[in-house]
């Protein structure tokens, strides 16, 4: 496996909504009905992402095969957690958002965390309340449930943290 993790940049961008489009069908097959609907991300959000230095393609020989945002804090939708606590509501962090990938591409989670771990030790990380796969992998790596945030539309998620 030749796969490395690089800044995503602005001719990427196609790929990357194909990337978006791979990762809809897997959350819709496995009965994630709601989350990333109405057109969610977008280009516009996928680059200003590019545009914070915090959008990433995964390659496999020379292929985008995956994408994340990893975006250093304050993340404002982080700022009020209800039914918990962060582990540690002091020190900054990095958050992981927009994680995605083609279905026959395997370990991408291990790889992005394992990139996002050697650049940061605190690492917080959110997912809808029906996006089983995402929850196994963010407990399998670690991380805490702390409780739940709301995003800026209101929608319910379950936030995670785990500090190195």
């Amino acid at each position: 496996m030749s796969r490395i993790i690089r800044e995503a940049r602005p001719t990427d961008v196609a790929e990357i909504m194909q990337v978006m489009d791979a990762a809809k069908m897997i959350m819709r097959q496995s009965g994630n009905m709601h989350q990333w609907g109405d057109g969610y991300p977008s280009e516009a959000v996928i680059t200003a992402d590019m545009e914070r230095n915090g959008g990433f393609v995964i390659e496999d020989v020379g292929k985008v095969v995956g994408y994340f945002a990893f975006l250093p804090s304050p993340e404002p939708t982080y700022d009020k957690i209800y039914e918990g606590e962060w582990i540690d509501d002091v020190q900054p962090y990095h958050v992981v958002h927009r994680i995605a990938s083609y279905p026959n591409v395997h370990g991408i989670f291990s790889s992005i965390m394992e990139f996002c771990f050697s650049h940061d030790t605190n690492i917080r990380i959110d997912t809808h309340c029906d996006n089983k796969i995402m929850q196994h992998n963010i407990l399998k790596h670690g991380f805490t449930y702390c409780g739940i945030i709301y995003l800026l539309s209101g929608d319910e998620r379950l936030a995670y943290q785990r500090i190195v």
